[in-house]
């Protein structure tokens, strides 16, 4: 059975039954661990497994993860290894920590997950750090323009001790938030009808002056001003609508979420500008953490490790054949079955795109920004630290070839 059609045939009166019975946590984990069929009496069996091991034992700490609009069905398609984390901290702990799996919006989207982990309405969260940086600025670190030359760029930073200094640490400080792990793919333009007949687009200069969704991010933001590309804000759950209605003509997104979000029907071009980072992480509020035993505070961080080294390679897998974002096209992918075409770039043409937006170019544009952040780093040069930290030691252009390595130990 296609990832995208998992689950259709259990109705949502079946579901809602289940998870009144077993909780939604138990129903999604449980339906996260099925390699066979997808059946109502498997994930019903699956539910009442999990639940029974889950229960078995009172826990010390009761987590609540709000993970925005994840599911157990659209997490095969972006692997982002939310449901991962959870269940191997729970078997981890022996049941010391249960956790408390809420998606699909029900206690937060992504532009307020973030918020509700600082306030302490959740204990855990998932969402994109570019639609958290409405309430955690510090995260547009993340976002200077072309900082990252590919996903491997990206894998290799967060693995790296130096990730602390400059991303974990301030943004602990700063906002109270633990980054644990996360997904890494760069962001695009995702072009809706309009760019149907179009030739596949080979340059940016071919999209000056269209409308396009920016999200949180305030740097995102300078960047598509340099391309000529009105950014234009509209909310995550907004921007389905926004594209079939034609009020934007395309959306900064990455491949995996145009997939796991229904909107492969309203894309006909996905372009592989990969101009900033699309990081769908998992953080924590940093007091809940720090009031943890010692060993349960090892243990969150060894789940984290996991998680991370299982996002690198199931994503990767998963955006050529769920996703479909490949030249050429998987047959029976997400983008296939929605005609959806990559529009895949040289490398002359990126170059072209950094030399308008980067601040190795165009270092005035960044200047305020840059000065803002660098001074939440303690006086570190936030964006040439990470330039060079990720084009030295690693020479790798393939993401699943990056070595893992628990970042918050010394190199």
């Amino acid at each position: 059975m296609k990832v995208s059609k998992v689950l259709s045939t259990i109705s949502r009166r079946d579901l809602f039954k289940l998870t009144g019975r077993y909780g939604i946590s138990s129903v999604v984990m449980g339906a996260a661990g099925l390699t066979g069929a997808i059946t109502l009496p498997n994930i019903a069996k699956a539910a009442e497994s999990t639940y029974e091991k889950r229960f078995a034992k009172e826990p010390k700490h009761m987590l609540k993860l709000g993970a925005a609009g994840f599911n157990a069905q659209n997490l095969l398609i972006e692997r982002a290894g939310v449901i991962q984390f959870a269940l191997d901290l729970e078997e981890r702990t022996d049941g010391e920590i249960r956790v408390e799996f809420i998606g699909d919006n029900q206690i937060c989207g992504q532009l307020s997950c973030a918020e509700k982990a600082q306030l302490g309405v959740i204990d855990m969260y998932s969402a994109s750090t570019q639609n958290s940086a409405g309430s955690t600025p510090y995260l547009n670190v993340l976002d200077y323009a072309y900082m990252f030359r590919n996903r491997a760029d990206q894998y290799h930073f967060l693995y790296s001790p130096e990730s602390m200094d400059l991303l974990r640490n301030p943004l602990e400080e700063r906002h109270g938030l633990k980054f644990l792990f996360s997904h890494c793919e760069l962001r695009g333009l995702q072009m809706g009808n309009s760019f149907a007949d179009k030739p596949l687009v080979s340059s940016i200069t071919e999209l000056a002056g269209t409308k396009n969704r920016v999200t949180g991010t305030q740097l995102g933001r300078i960047a598509m001003e340099l391309m000529d590309l009105n950014p234009v804000p509209v909310a995550w759950e907004e921007t389905l609508d926004a594209l079939r209605t034609g009020l934007i003509d395309g959306a900064e997104t990455w491949a995996s979420a145009v997939a796991y979000a229904n909107m492969s029907p309203a894309v006909t071009q996905s372009v592989d500008l990969r101009f900033f980072c699309g990081t769908e992480h998992t953080g924590m509020n940093a007091s809940v953490f720090d009031a943890m035993e010692g060993y349960l505070q090892d243990a969150i961080m060894e789940s984290a490790y996991l998680a991370q080294v299982h996002v690198q390679a199931a994503n990767e897998a998963a955006l050529v054949n769920t996703v479909g974002f490949s030249d050429p096209v998987m047959p029976g992918t997400i983008f296939d079955e929605n005609d959806v075409k990559p529009a895949f770039l040289t490398d002359e043409a990126r170059r072209e795109a950094e030399e308008m937006c980067s601040p190795e170019f165009q270092p005035a544009a960044w200047e305020e920004w840059r000065e803002r952040i660098n001074g939440w780093a303690g006086g570190r040069d936030t964006y040439q630290e990470i330039y060079d930290l990720v084009r030295n030691g690693n020479d790798h252009t393939l993401a699943e070839n990056v070595e893992p390595r628990r970042w918050w130990k010394s190199a």
